[in-house]
């Protein structure tokens, strides 16, 4: 493996980043130098042939400074003493008198992922060789696949912050994903399915033949499902989610609710609500960036800070928000390690890792059997939520009418619409089968985008509107 120090360093001198850094930071109640190198990749196999493949590099760092609640930033892709120097002037707008510094974060030895590159583990050949594998063994299932689309993609990212206090932290970063999409038609109908895995390892679990059998078994039914699905209902009636992606709906109603910044400045539906009834009694959700290898992990945040397992609901009380260092200081309560950055170029900001719901007690097959008439949600796409208010409308990709406790036809353009912290008071039963997504989230907050995770039971909402097509 290529030497960490080389990759971020370049001609700039250790000793001379930490002096600069305490230089540009005098003054301020807090900051960091970010250096970062990143290096992706991507490959796209489509209509039976190899459509794109890039590579790229990228170095450089971000110079933060932080006075009060106000942020100055300034960042460059050369990661030497003379751009950090022209960076610093750039502090000077925010800078008061003498201040004492905030507490450094506390080191932590956790390792959650590999630090070996997967980039240059596998070769340029072999990758293309698993997409033609895909594409020719999802076309041979059934007469009925028109088109197949597959994708790998994979980065690597070497990241270490500098406080001006001497202390360094460093992070090494693995992600891989696969991405299978097959169109599926019947007559002059065609419908889509879609799966994708992926985390913080090597490709080589992705190369493992019944891993990417599986993606294209997965992606197959549901679109043959798709082509005999008919238009959904509409209105007000029980839903059922299904384990796994569908903690998507939670990530974005209810997670993005939770985060520090929102709360700090009252402008989410639950600011000064800790200590509160927010949800059903049974509900517990939590936000934890230490499972190992999973997309949204972290072992350190992009500050330093060790990430951590934080209870936001427990059996439906509010407990806390996800904290970054300024919205932690200004609250007065400890930084949760959600501190992430879509890159150097962008300042931190409280970002979710991976947020889901733990397991109740219910049996998922009796959960069903207790709607009369409904619809299941297996499955999401995309989706539109207003923080302050927190209403939703997510459509379904794959969904299914029940009636009398069975499941039905499938559906087609079946949303949900609702109210985040409403529909948290509607749940009324938490499978014991607590799944997490597969490893696709990114989350997108700011203009900044992050991988993460999410994942849940099946639940159990009445009166829920569906916008359905019928």
């Amino acid at each position: 493996m290529t030497n960490p120090d080389t990759l971020l360093y370049d001609s700039l001198d250790p000793d001379a980043a930490l002096r600069l850094t305490r230089n540009a930071l005098t003054g301020c109640d807090d900051g960091e130098l970010f250096l970062q190198y990143a290096a992706s990749e991507s490959f796209s196999f489509d209509d039976g042939r190899l459509k794109a493949a890039t590579f790229d590099t990228t170095r450089g760092f971000g110079l933060r400074g932080v006075v009060g609640e106000t942020t100055a930033y300034a960042h460059a892709n050369d990661i030497s003493e003379s751009a950090i120097l022209r960076a610093a002037d750039t502090l000077g707008v925010i800078k008061g008198g003498p201040t004492s510094a905030s507490a450094t974060p506390a080191r932590t030895n956790q390792r959650l992922y590999t630090d070996a590159d997967p980039l240059s583990a596998i070769p340029f050949a072999r990758k293309v060789a698993l997409l033609q594998a895909i594409d020719a063994a999802a076309r041979a299932r059934d007469p009925k696949v028109a088109q197949v689309s597959a994708s790998l993609l994979g980065t690597w990212h070497v990241v270490e912050i500098i406080r001006p206090d001497g202390s360094r932290a460093r992070d090494i970063r693995p992600l891989v994903r696969l991405n299978v999409a097959i169109v599926a038609q019947s007559g002059d109908r065609r419908e889509q399915g879609f799966h994708g895995l992926g985390g913080r390892y090597l490709y080589d679990r992705l190369f493992d033949e019944s891993v990417w059998q599986a993606a294209i078994d997965t992606a197959l039914q549901q679109a043959l499902v798709n082509l005999d699905s008919v238009d959904a209902p509409a209105g007000e009636m029980t839903v059922v989610l299904g384990p796994g992606w569908p903690g998507i709906l939670l990530h974005e109603a209810v997670g993005h609710g939770l985060e520090g910044d929102f709360n700090r400045k009252g402008t989410s539906a639950f600011s000064g609500r800790v200590g509160q009834q927010v949800a059903a009694k049974g509900v517990t959700v939590v936000d934890d960036g230490t499972l190992h290898d999973r997309r949204g992990s972290l072992s350190i945040d992009d500050e330093g800070t060790p990430t951590s397992c934080t209870t936001l609901i427990e059996d439906g009380i509010l407990k806390g928000y996800m904290q970054d260092r300024l919205n932690a200081r200004l609250m007065g309560v400890p930084a949760t390690g959600n501190g992430r950055r879509e890159s150097f170029a962008h300042a931190p900001m409280p970002r979710m890792t991976n947020t889901f719901m733990r397991a109740g007690t219910d049996d998922p097959a009796e959960i069903l059997s207790r709607v009369k008439n409904g619809i299941y949600a297996k499955s999401f796409g995309g989706g539109q939520v207003d923080i302050t208010s927190g209403k939703f409308v997510f459509s379904c990709t794959e969904a299914y009418r029940v009636e009398n406790g069975r499941l039905g036809a499938p559906l087609k353009g079946a949303t949900l619409i609702g109210n985040g912290p409403d529909v948290m008071h509607r749940i009324t039963a938490i499978g014991h089968d607590l799944m997490l997504d597969e490893g696709v989230g990114t989350c997108g907050k700011g203009g900044q985008s992050v991988p993460a995770g999410v994942g849940q039971p099946t639940l159990l909402i009445e009166g829920l509107t569906v916008g359905g097509t019928a």
